[in-house]
C-alpha cells in the first residue's frame, strides 16, 4: 500500500490543512493525518478534542485516517509502514525549514518529504492567526471550517 502521513499539531485545524490532505488523498492509497503530541506546548484543543475535529473534517475522505504519536515523526513512519510524509508549505521560511527536516527524514529512515504549494487561498493562513482572531471574536469562517468556527467560540466564550 502506498501509505503517506500529514503531521501536525492541528490546534485548530485549517481549511490549509484540509487542502493538503485531500489533495494528498487523490495521490496516495492511504494518507494518515496525525497530530504530533508535543508536551512542552499547551495547546488550546485537548488531543482528543483535535483529534474529534480532524475526524469530522476528513470524514468524507474514505483512504483518510487520524491517529496521533509522539516522539520523532520517522519513527512513526517506520512503525505505520509510512514511506512518504506531505507538507504544505506556503512561504520562503517554510520551505527553509521543512527542507531541514525532509533531509534529516531521509538521512535518519529513508523516509521522502513530498512539498505541496498551499492553494492561494489559503497560503496565508496559521493556526495561530486564527485563534488570535478567535479569542477577540472576530469571524474566522473563511479560515476552517464550520465545526472548528463553533469550537473555537465555545473555547472562547468559556475562557
Amino acid at each position: 500500500m502506498n501509505r503517506a502521513l500529514c503531521s501536525g499539531s492541528f490546534d485548530p485545524v485549517t481549511k490549509g490543512h484540509l487542502d493538503i490532505v485531500e489533495r494528498a488523498s487523490r495521490l496516495f492509497d492511504e494518507v494518515i493525518v496525525a497530530v504530533a503530541i508535543n508536551d512542552t506546548k499547551a495547546g488550546l484543543f485537548t488531543l482528543d478534542e483535535r483529534i474529534e475535529l480532524l475526524r469530522e473534517t476528513t470524514g468524507q475522505l474514505p483512504n483518510v485516517r487520524v491517529d496521533s504519536f509522539r516522539g520523532l515523526t520517522v519513527d512513526y513512519c517506520k512503525v505505520n509502514d509510512v514511506r512518504a510524509i506531505v507538507r504544505g508549505v506556503r512561504v520562503a521560511g517554510d520551505f527553509d525549514y521543512e527542507l531541514q527536516m525532509a533531509q534529516m527524514n531521509v538521512g535518519l529512515a529513508g523516509v521522502e518529504t513530498l512539498f505541496m504549494a498551499t492553494n492561494p487561498l489559503y497560503s496565508f493562513i496559521a493556526s495561530s492567526l486564527v485563534k488570535e482572531v478567535a479569542k477577540w471574536g472576530g469571524d474566522v469562517s473563511a479560515y476552517v471550517p464550520d465545526v472548528v468556527a463553533r469550537r473555537l467560540a465555545d473555547k472562547f466564550a468559556q475562557a
